[in-house]
């Protein structure tokens, strides 16, 4: 009877190390996912500045701004970092296309229209990947928090996982028309 309850604890805790595992894996590529996007998005970033610079080369601050959030950004090197300097960045983009309203030539300019169109369409895919993300992280998130298997997962040593949550700063969509 005792080999029965031992074995019946064994297999309970072989179930719960492979429930955390698969949830952990499965958000891991659903961040894999959101992490194409983003690289799309920053290889894009370089070519909207440009020519919006053509068009408000005075608007330094701007720029840098948007450089250095770029940086940050390629160069995390975690989920949790990289949630960060996303948001970041949406910041310096949101402030780009203030100062892009402010140039009517801008607005008409074929090249500005083309990229301006890529990166909704990135920012489309991206939204999307991140409700995928968020939700496979809420669910590992949830399996840390709710008992038995948060036991096993300190044990583990594993640690609940960084949504992508709009800051306060981008929370006003960035206004991308016209």
């Amino acid at each position: 009877m005792g080999v029965l309850i031992i074995l019946i604890v064994v297999l309970v805790l072989i179930f719960i190390f492979n429930l955390i595992v698969k949830e952990n894996n499965a958000a891991k590529k659903a961040f894999a996912t959101v992490d194409v996007y983003l690289k799309k998005r920053y290889d894009l970033v370089p070519n909207l500045v440009e020519v919006v610079k053509g068009h408000a080369a005075h608007e330094k601050e701007v720029f840098e701004n948007i450089a250095n959030a770029r940086t940050r950004a390629i160069e995390s090197k975690d989920e949790d970092t990289s949630v960060k300097s996303d948001n970041e960045l949406n910041t310096a983009l949101k402030s780009l296309f203030m100062v892009a309203e402010q140039y009517p030539n801008l607005k008409t300019n074929a090249s500005f229209l083309e990229l301006q169109k890529k990166l909704n369409d990135i920012e489309d895919e991206l939204a999307a990947a991140r409700r995928t993300y968020n939700a496979a992280a809420t669910e590992y998130n949830t399996t840390l928090e709710t008992f038995p298997t948060n036991l096993v997962g300190k044990l583990m040593r594993k640690k609940q996982r960084e949504l992508f949550v709009v800051n306060d700063d981008v929370r006003n969509a960035i206004n991308m028309k016209f």
